[in-house]
């Protein structure tokens, strides 16, 4: 996508998120915005930058003027830099915010089998994947909420055995949900993240770009269905 248009579509989505009120992107937002699309910055993931901003906006209460461009870059770095990460491109020699104003705290082991059985509980409700899928869904969050409730005491030895056991069935639910997809949905997330890669495809082996490309695919998944991420980190 040419810079132009990356900042047009950019506009246009703030546009929406300001309901309806235009904010240009010009000038000074101009060159913000292009700096986003120099780094890299998928537009999709830019566009999650600006929501988290502006959901945290909205719940202050009525709003008092449109949401600027310049007040969401923070937000849109941040998510620049967790979705690098995801993909296992940090390492990669690439323009990015400062790392120390972009570190994520890790949460405690019970607060994520918390917000996993959440997401599985509101996937299941979605009505997105097959009946195949949904008992997949209900015999992981099931496992999960028995894990939840011991896991403020689990330590050592049961503890590596509960987080290993989590990327097990972390594993499980992509292949399931991957199954479900007939193969033109399959083919179209695939393109979809050859074009989020695109600016890092000359700077990565083949092979790494590969395993990108695949966990790339499977984060598309789960955007699509509404699942989280089983494993902790």
């Amino acid at each position: 996508m040419e810079t132009v248009d990356f900042c047009r579509e950019i506009e246009a989505h703030l546009c929406q998120k300001n309901d309806g009120h235009l904010v240009r992107v010009v000038g000074p937002s101009f060159e913000l915005v292009s700096g986003w699309a120099a780094q890299g910055v998928p537009l999709k993931v830019a566009f999650a930058g600006i929501d988290r901003y502006c959901e945290r906006y909205y719940r202050k209460g009525p709003r008092r003027r449109p949401v600027r461009i310049e007040f969401c870059d923070a937000d849109v770095l941040d998510a620049f830099d967790e979705w690098r990460r995801a993909l296992g491109l940090a390492a990669i020699d690439a323009p990015a915010s400062e790392p120390e104003a972009h570190e994520r705290t890790s949460s405690s082991l019970p607060a994520h089998l918390e917000r996993v059985v959440t997401r599985l509980t509101a996937a299941r409700a979605s009505g997105k994947a097959d009946e195949v899928f949904d008992e997949v869904i209900d015999r992981i969050a099931s496992e999960l909420d028995v894990a939840r409730a011991s896991s403020r005491g689990v330590r050592g030895e049961a503890r590596q055995a509960l987080i290993a056991r989590l990327t097990e069935l972390d594993a499980e639910l992509l292949r399931t949900a991957r199954a479900a997809l007939d193969e033109a949905s399959r083919d179209a997330m695939v393109r979809e993240a050859d074009a989020e890669l695109a600016s890092y495809r000359e700077r990565m082996a083949p092979d790494a770009f590969a395993r990108a490309r695949d966990t790339a695919a499977d984060r598309l998944l789960r955007e699509r269905l509404g699942l989280p991420v089983v494993t902790f980190q």
